[in-house]
């Protein structure tokens, strides 16, 4: 039960309802108490424990290249968690428990701006070559229009990437990789973003590969 200290104006101490008051430095306030869930264990939230997971494991290795990539879509949550919103709701394939990631689906980076035309990964000893055409003129496509260049390492959980690439029409790069990552596999993806960072365009998948 509440104690009313002060007459009916004045702070009070306890339990009123779903109220508790107390004081803190001479300082009355209020709080509301917690909600109780009955079962935090639910089929539900399991399910989107899962999927969280396993869509946070792929994307934390590439974190500062979603600030890039999604940073469009940051409007009252950040980049990083847009890009997770999306691959929850698209690329997680499968039923509890037995979730898997879609890879094909999967977005390093959203946005307007005219994507890679033609693009290709070449795997070669200790790097992935990209290679893709110079589509600079059409539509919104510039020549500066900078790579964002993606190889994730889903056996260990890490990724290589270049944020800010070569420009679009030099229509190639090279990204080493670590000599560790021998016969692990990779998933490969390409995107671009403006030399102003004001646009961005959607990545493409570029295809699962052997490390050589």
């Amino acid at each position: 039960m509440g104690t009313i200290k002060k007459g009916i104006l004045g702070g009070f101490s306890g339990k009123v309802g779903t109220v508790v008051g107390s004081s803190w430095k001479g300082i009355a306030y209020m709080r509301s108490l917690p909600m109780k869930v009955k079962n935090p264990r639910t089929e539900p939230q399991m399910n989107q424990r899962s999927k969280f997971a396993l869509s946070l494991g792929f994307l934390k290795p590439m974190t500062e290249l979603l600030r890039v990539g999604w940073k469009l879509y940051a409007y009252k949550q950040s980049a990083f968690n847009a890009a997770t919103s999306f691959m929850i709701a698209n690329a997680i394939k499968g039923k509890y428990p037995n979730y898997s990631i879609d890879t094909t689906k999967v977005l390093i980076s959203r946005g307007a701006l005219t994507p890679a035309s033609n693009a290709m990964a070449i795997p070669v000893s200790g790097a992935i070559n990209f290679e893709w055409d110079d589509n600079s003129g059409l539509s919104s496509a510039k020549p500066t229009d900078k790579a964002l260049l993606a190889v994730v390492n889903t056996d260990k959980s890490e990724a290589v990437f270049d944020a800010a690439g070569t420009q679009r029409s030099e229509a190639a790069q090279s990204l080493n990789l670590p000599s560790n990552w021998s016969d692990d596999t990779v998933e490969v993806y390409m995107g671009f973003v403006s030399e102003d960072g004001r646009e961005v365009a959607n990545s493409v998948y570029l295809g699962s590969f052997t490390v050589a």
